[in-house]
């Protein structure tokens, strides 16, 4: 049996890994339980709702700047109810030599997802000994991954839909002193993006995507996750090669496997020499130390 075929039947044996996101001095997960979770963001403290927390809260004791409600429709909806004043505009956080402003927004999220705590520093270590490691960020949103890479001395191309969202990262590396690292900020499909950078025969160091379930495109373009994640991830295969040190997906809100996942990576890449892991994110409680889970994931690393 070829290497390439033992590769393609590694599904059969694949060992799901945990990720975890530990508390750090501006975000931490309190409590949670009934399906609800009380964070930690800064000197703010909300509710949000978490259907994965099946079991009982570690306290009675919930007292919250805000919560999120959710609206009675299974595509998201509802909206945030405040208990005390909280900055419209938003406030700064930190993560390690990253500075960015979190906020409510109308999406139930706080402007960043802290669970990609991990993902951050396992990214970090896998470029630490290369000077100005090409990395792109795919689905970027509000910039911190990339500010987190750009930190460690990364050379990056920040990829998002949202002319906002993309404003939103520049101004977070102005608050990070980060504006003047080598950042190229893109306004644009991502998978429209990434097809020219494979005509362009690019070549990255590492990629890290986090695909929404459902998304357009800034010229309306539609994006739906089951259907176009393979050809996205076959077109960032390109991008890599032998000399490659990762590729990083996560996958939030969608019934799918990390298993599945895997397996699209360990296709996509049984060319290459390395290793296609699988898992999920968590994130550890403060109250009791359970691990919260929040996302699945897929690596490719050489």
């Amino acid at each position: 049996m070829s290497r390439s075929a033992r590769r393609r039947g590694h599904n059969a044996g694949m060992k799901l890994h945990t990720l975890v996101g530990e508390p750090w001095a501006d975000y931490g997960l309190i409590d949670s339980g009934h399906g609800r979770k009380l964070e930690r963001y800064g000197r703010f403290r909300f509710i949000r709702p978490e259907p994965q927390a099946m079991w009982a809260p570690a306290t009675g004791d919930w007292r919250a700047d805000g919560e999120f409600v959710p609206g009675s429709d299974e595509e998201g909806g509802g909206r945030w109810y405040y208990e005390q004043p909280v900055p419209a505009e938003g406030w700064p956080l930190t993560w390690n030599e990253v500075t960015f402003q979190s906020s409510c927004t109308p999406f139930r999220h706080l402007g960043f997802f802290p669970d990609m705590a991990p993902v951050w520093d396992w990214m970090r270590e896998r470029t630490a000994d290369k000077r100005q490691a090409d990395v792109m960020n795919l689905f970027g949103y509000t910039g911190v991954g990339t500010l987190a890479m750009a930190a460690a001395g990364a050379k990056m191309v920040h990829v998002d839909a949202s002319r906002k969202s993309v404003a939103q990262a520049r101004a977070n590396a102005a608050l990070s002193g980060l504006e003047d690292k080598p950042v190229r900020w893109i306004v644009d499909d991502a998978a429209k993006f990434v097809a020219r950078e494979v005509r362009r025969d690019r070549r990255y160091d590492g990629i890290l995507l986090d695909p929404p379930k459902y998304g357009r495109g800034p010229d309306g373009e539609v994006w739906r996750l089951e259907e176009d994640l393979p050809g996205l991830i076959a077109h960032c295969r390109q991008l890599l090669d032998a000399d490659s040190r990762f590729l990083f997906l996560t996958v939030y809100a969608v019934r799918m496997s990390a298993l599945a996942i895997g397996e699209l990576l360990n296709q996509a890449f049984a060319d290459l020499p390395g290793t296609v892991e699988a898992g999920e994110l968590a994130v550890r409680e403060e109250a009791r130390g359970l691990l919260l889970p929040t996302a699945i994931w897929a690596r490719w690393k050489r």
